[in-house]
């Protein structure tokens, strides 16, 4: 019997985020109250173009604004691990999907991580900075070669992929011991 486990997490909002928020209400404010003002010194239909740059520009802040929600969807059916994300809950794509049994590494730590070399990065996780909530997979994919995956799964998520991953990794990272 397949079993079924499913997570969805919010990507944290950097300050990057916000710049980009401020940044698009200015511009809201300004490009159209400047050709308002232009219109009183030269051609008086700028104000008809004000207006509609204005309703525009609602449009184009309401549009960055919903973009900046992310939400990453984990999916674990039977041996397969399916990350997904979605932008503004309008838009989804499938990020990776990975056999469970062929993950070679899953570690919590990415001191050993950061020595190793990889051609794609999936980062998939909560907030990219926080060290003890985000789990690293290493994995051989057949589109990429080696990957490295982080993400930040839950006890639902890790436990419908423990009878599915290498008995050395669910020692070291369920039991906290080394095999060697």
């Amino acid at each position: 019997m397949n079993n079924f486990n499913e997570q969805v997490v919010r990507r944290v909002n950097k300050p990057k985020n916000l710049i980009i928020k401020i940044v698009s209400v200015l511009l809201l404010i300004l490009v159209p109250t400047t050709l308002f003002l232009l219109a009183f010194a030269s051609i008086a239909y700028l104000i008809y173009v004000a207006f509609f740059v204005f309703i525009g520009g609602i449009y184009a802040v309401w549009y960055v604004f919903s973009i900046q929600k992310v939400d990453f969807e984990y999916s674990v059916s039977g041996n397969e691990l399916e990350i997904a994300k979605v932008v503004a809950l309008r838009k989804r794509k499938t990020m990776c999907k990975v056999q469970i049994n062929e993950i070679e590494r899953l570690e919590k730590d990415d001191t050993e991580i950061k020595k190793m070399r990889f051609l794609k990065t999936f980062i998939a996780a909560r907030d990219i900075d926080s060290k003890d909530e985000n789990y690293f997979a290493v994995f051989n994919s057949p589109a990429y070669g080696r990957c490295l995956l982080v993400f930040t799964p839950n006890e639902d998520i890790l436990n419908g992929m423990k009878p599915h991953l290498n008995k050395n990794i669910v020692v070291q990272l369920f039991y906290k011991r080394k095999m060697s």
